[in-house]
């Protein structure tokens, strides 16, 4: 962030400046433990926790400043009647001046699925040719996504951005603070289906994503989603598409699953007819959308494509619990898929999980439940306890009320015996892999992640849980 006094930032906000002054020097934060010295403490009210309990620890660690609905006495306050709203007040106001000021250029992607690897692909594609913030894990919301864009600076030269929703309007607010001029749409799938009572909703709230774009930005659409691929009639401005399928620009082609679960692939410019083949570190064949939709916007941003594709060779997974694979000392292999889970992303991790073991190895999936599906929620979670048995999954781990529907799925399929079980708790899940688990099974953990199998995924993956 460039330095600000709280003059300029109450003005920004339309709020009154406080009698005292300071200077930010430091990051705007939401949590008094990421404080450094010249930060602005922003004092937010959650469900779970109010950030106005922490304004002296902010203030001992090095804050300068404090935003908050209430007075305060230790440092120059900017009282407002809502910290959130402010925030992306601020947020809004400050780029739209960055912009006036530099070359700066904003990408935006969303999608029921994939959202965070892609941003991680952008940010390592980008930053190669210029300085660019990116969020930390899944900053996606109205507060996540405020705090990234109040990272960028005078050198920023690219700024990507996550946004997710779980209600109409949520995107239309986002784009508001940062109206992107590159939009990117990976997928509509049944992530937070629950919460807006069907796939054509969701539909509708990645739509706002396209319809926030800058007068002249591009929307960069999956043609291989035809809910996707109709966001093209919305567009502001040009509509460039990428996919498996013929007549995009981009297309992915040739595409080999390697053994260790990583993908082999070419991405050919339909318009020049070249192509440019990519060895894809990351695990998975969903994440060929990912770097075929990475691809896709460096082009529209200018950059060479035979660069960009070595770069996506080059490219590893940065956020946690995101199909990491970790190879034991002890030959057990470890896909830590934790962080989210939907029926999507799912499939593709039970998927993924045949391709590594290929057939020649024991497969455990340790399945959690999937947050947000509704009224179909058992349904959903019955379809996959399924597929795990038509992809020979040698043992499902259902756990959780909310994931008993796996176990049935598993078991009205044709799993017999030892080859599904459900259980209530983690405890009981970490006490079966214990006396089970042997060299060379390879185990995932998937789920979303209030299920909390992240927990457990940090302990297999550290060999911590010998009895």
């Amino acid at each position: 962030m460039i330095e600000l006094s709280t003059s300029q930032i109450s003005a920004m906000i339309g709020a009154a400046a406080p009698q005292a002054s300071a200077v930010i020097t430091g990051p705007v934060v939401t949590n008094s433990r990421d404080v450094e010295p010249g930060s602005l403490f922003v004092a937010l009210r959650g469900q779970t926790t109010d950030g106005h309990r922490f304004i002296t620890d902010a203030v001992e660690r090095g804050a300068v400043a404090v935003l908050s609905e209430e007075p305060v006495d230790s440092v120059p306050a900017i009282v407002v009647p809502d910290t959130t709203a402010a925030l992306g007040d601020l947020a809004r106001a400050y780029l739209a001046e960055l912009r006036e000021r530099t070359g700066l250029r904003v990408a935006a992607v969303t999608g029921s699925a994939g959202k965070t690897t892609t941003k991680d692909l952008l940010l390592q594609v980008l930053r190669s040719y210029g300085p660019t913030v990116a969020p930390v894990a899944s900053f996606n919301n109205e507060v996540g996504l405020p705090l990234t864009v109040l990272r960028a600076d005078e050198t920023t030269r690219y700024l990507v951005l996550e946004m997710g929703a779980n209600h109409l309007g949520e995107l239309t607010y986002l784009t508001s603070i940062a109206p992107p001029d590159i939009a990117i749409v990976l997928l509509v799938g049944l992530a937070h289906v629950g919460e807006f009572g069907g796939i054509e909703a969701v539909a509708q709230a990645k739509t706002e994503l396209v319809q926030g774009l800058l007068p002249d930005g591009v929307a960069v659409l999956n043609a291989d989603d035809l809910r996707v691929a109709a966001m093209a009639e919305h567009a502001p401005g040009p509509v460039v598409t990428f996919g498996n399928v013929t007549g995009t620009r981009l297309q992915a082609k040739q595409v080999q699953v390697r053994r260790d679960g990583g993908i082999d692939f070419t991405i050919v410019d339909n318009d020049t007819g070249r192509g440019y083949p990519v060895s894809l570190g990351l695990i998975g064949a969903h994440n060929v959308t990912n770097a075929l939709a990475t691809a896709t916007a460096a082009l529209v941003l200018g950059l060479p494509l035979q660069e960009v594709t070595e770069h996506l060779s080059n490219a590893t997974t940065l956020s946690p619990h995101r199909m990491h694979v970790i190879d034991r000392p002890d030959g057990v292999t470890i896909i830590d898929d934790a962080y989210n889970a939907n029926p999507d992303s799912m499939r593709a991790a039970l998927r993924t999980l045949a391709v590594i073991a290929n057939r020649k190895r024991r497969t455990i999936a340790v399945l959690g439940e999937m947050l947000e599906m509704g009224e179909d929620s058992r349904a959903r979670h019955d379809e996959i306890g399924r597929l795990a048995v038509r992809l020979n999954i040698s043992l499902v781990i259902a756990v959780g009320s909310g994931a008993s529907g796996i176990f049935d799925g598993a078991t009205q399929e044709g799993s017999w015996g030892d080859e599904a079980i459900f259980v209530e708790t983690l405890d009981e899940a970490r006490e079966h892999l214990i006396s089970i688990l042997r060299s060379d099974d390879v185990v995932l953990l998937k789920s979303s992640h209030g299920a909390g199998l992240w927990k457990l995924a940090d302990e297999l993956a550290t060999g911590g849980m010998n009895e």
